[in-house]
């Protein structure tokens, strides 16, 4: 891996202390609606991940969007969500969204899209069709992620691909972009107006204007299936309760990373599940404040 751009910022514990806290007399309404849209027939848990993540991160209402087949067994594992079933392809992915949907896009400080979704013609028409009625912050991962977003001016989505998402984003071979990862981060962030995390054991997250932070940390064991969905959904809970997308962004990698730091230290450094992951948000926040 190449050495760090110049004018590049070491992420710290610093980023945490301007982040939003709750007050001991606010409801849940204060900190914010969360909706999860994502999961398919084939990949059914993703979106239970992400949404866990979302309500450890301090949302406080959490709405999730899936596949009809599935919405049933995720609204028993999740009773703290309202979910709603969609219709899916002969492919088991979601094809399209609904009026509830809808309803739910303009009333949500945040959306999180494409967590256990696959790219496809379908999922690239719902993901437009979200970004066009979104009026809180958007966070978009996985098969949701498209080289034809873009945010617009002033309201930055952020967006997470891992090298190789991103390797398939830009056209190029996945080891391009391990050799200058800085780069895309910067300059995929500046095409699409939104703040890019490219995952991996060192992240680089770029702001539209150019803005660059880079983290090392975490620990091996984060490199699990289901760990994109949950930082994800940090982030995205994160966002609901009222941070900027940049700090929702940066607050998510860092808590994401420290989360793998304890579990490693009680569980091991490789072993540990993703769905371990959310229950060291809340202290880690709470310490950290």
């Amino acid at each position: 891996m190449s050495a760090p751009a110049p004018g590049a910022t070491r992420l710290t514990t610093k980023v945490l202390r301007d982040l939003p806290q709750p007050s001991w007399d606010e409801g849940k309404e204060q900190r914010g609606r969360v909706l999860i849209i994502g999961g398919s027939e084939q990949v059914r848990g993703a979106a239970l991940l992400a949404a866990t993540a979302a309500l450890r991160a301090g949302a406080g209402k959490l709405q999730i969007a899936t596949a009809r087949g599935v919405a049933g067994s995720l609204a028993i594992a999740t009773p703290e969500a309202l979910v709603i079933g969609l219709e899916v392809d002969d492919q088991g992915q979601i094809a399209r969204g609904c009026e509830a949907l809808d309803h739910a896009l303009g009333t949500a400080d945040a959306v999180l899209v494409g967590s256990g979704m696959r790219r496809s013609p379908a999922t690239a028409a719902l993901v437009r069709h979200v970004a066009e009625r979104t009026t809180g912050t958007l966070v978009v991962d996985a098969g949701a992620l498209s080289a034809e977003l873009c945010a617009p001016p002033g309201a930055p989505f952020v967006l997470t691909p891992h090298a190789g998402e991103m390797a398939a984003l830009a056209e190029v071979d996945k080891d391009i972009v391990q050799r200058e990862p800085q780069v895309f981060a910067r300059e995929f962030a500046r095409r699409t107006r939104s703040v890019l995390v490219l995952k991996g054991a060192t992240t680089f997250i770029a702001a539209p204007d150019g803005a660059l932070w880079i983290h090392r940390g975490g620990c091996p064991g984060l490199g699990t299936s289901g760990s994109g969905d949950v930082l994800a959904g940090i982030v995205a809970g994160l966002a609901a309760r009222g941070g900027a997308p940049e700090q929702a962004a940066l607050c998510g990698v860092l808590v994401h990373a420290m989360a793998g730091e304890r579990l490693s230290r009680r569980v091991g450094t490789v072993g540990f599940l993703a769905r371990e992951i959310p229950a060291q948000v809340p202290g880690i926040l709470e310490r950290l404040a």
